[in-house]
């Protein structure tokens, strides 16, 4: 690269930054995965806003007024830009078959985060009822909470997801494995209230894709 065109490329890198809401930049910034692990990253981000929708009724309204409070108006402006973007999950039925941006992968990061420490409550009296559940040998069905977010999470994975799609169908024809994503998704969401929760969770999306250790 010749030195004009690496000063027009940082110049570049600074405009976008400065024109970024001023959290994202609390999020280090990586080259986006090659095109499968980006459908990966996709898939991973619109399940668990799945799962957080299964936590609580009126889910999607609540992640909107998350972005609100985070100012990030200008990537997730209403329910439709929400849609969208959470449409670029390849496992949907309305997948739009375009990728994310930088910017609009931080946002879902720091709109998911944000919104987990929110539920932190329902999400530790869930995880703690399964742990209790399987210390008794008991079903896990057989407990109210867990049911009623196995059911919600099951509505919602039916309703939106492709059944043509590989791995929807083996999910769809076998609950058990459908729960255990939903449980496995519950985890991952508390993962991300800890101490630089949305840091870690962004930089788990780069595994493999990236070699860099988590901060400590």
């Amino acid at each position: 690269m010749t030195q004009s065109a690496s000063l027009m490329s940082d110049s570049k890198l600074i405009i976008e930054n400065q024109s970024q809401p001023a959290i994202l930049l609390q999020l280090p910034d990586f080259p986006l995965p090659n095109t499968s692990g980006m459908m990966k990253m996709q898939q991973h981000l619109d399940l668990l806003l799945l799962a957080l929708e299964a936590l609580q009724l009126g889910g999607s309204e609540y992640m909107l007024a998350t972005a609100k409070e985070l100012e990030l108006n200008n990537l997730v402006k209403n329910r439709l830009s929400l849609w969208r973007l959470r449409c670029s999950n390849p496992w949907r039925k309305c997948y739009t078959r375009h990728s994310l941006t930088l910017s609009q992968a931080k946002a879902l990061v720091l709109i998911t985060s944000e919104s987990a420490k929110k539920c932190i409550i329902p999400i530790r009296q869930l995880l703690i009822s399964v742990q209790q559940m399987t210390d008794k040998d008991m079903p896990l069905e057989n407990n109210f909470r867990i049911s009623e977010y196995f059911t919600r999470f099951q509505a919602h994975f039916t309703s939106r997801m492709n059944p043509r799609r590989a791995k929807v169908s083996v999910y769809l024809s076998n609950p058990e494995e459908l729960n255990q994503l939903a449980l496995s998704l519950l985890e991952e969401l508390l993962f991300c209230t800890g101490i630089r929760g949305k840091e870690r969770f962004w930089i788990s999306l780069f595994d493999g894709e990236i070699n860099l250790e988590i901060a400590k």
